[in-house]
């Protein structure tokens, strides 16, 4: 089936400390600030991917601890998958995928982040289960 559209997956996790404060970070490819994740590898879990990603940007090893939010992108095809999660070693640092990092209050993710990104740790700091939401990759639909 050729003409069959093809989606990606991708993770990130909302790891919040415990001053109640969200995990950022500023890419080095766009200079966006986001929360640290990245396309799934094919042979490799959701979980275990999630853990590589945030691993690689921030050099944390964190604890997924459920699942927050499902975002569409619907101009780009890409289902991302967010969880919230507990840094259980290392500390955060800048590394080639990450300009800068920050933990930030709610208030910070909103001024930072396109809205597209900002919600998904907004919906990760609520307690009312899995968000399902769409976006053009800027603005929600």
């Amino acid at each position: 089936m050729p003409d069959t559209p093809r989606h990606s997956v991708s993770v990130a996790g909302a790891v919040i400390n415990d001053d109640g404060l969200v995990l950022a970070i500023r890419r080095a490819d766009n200079g966006h600030w986001e929360p640290p994740g990245g396309v799934l590898e094919l042979g490799e879990t959701i979980e275990a991917g999630l853990v590589r990603e945030i691993q690689e940007e921030t050099g944390l090893t964190v604890k997924p601890e459920r699942l927050t939010g499902v975002y569409k992108n619907m101009q780009r095809g890409i289902v991302a998958l967010v969880f919230r999660c507990t840094a259980t070693d290392g500390s955060a640092k800048r590394t080639d995928e990450a300009r800068e990092i920050a933990w930030l209050s709610p208030t910070e993710i909103t001024e930072r982040m396109e809205p597209a990104y900002a919600i998904r740790l907004l919906d990760a700091l609520d307690d009312l289960g899995p968000a399902v939401r769409a976006h053009d990759g800027h603005q929600l639909c």
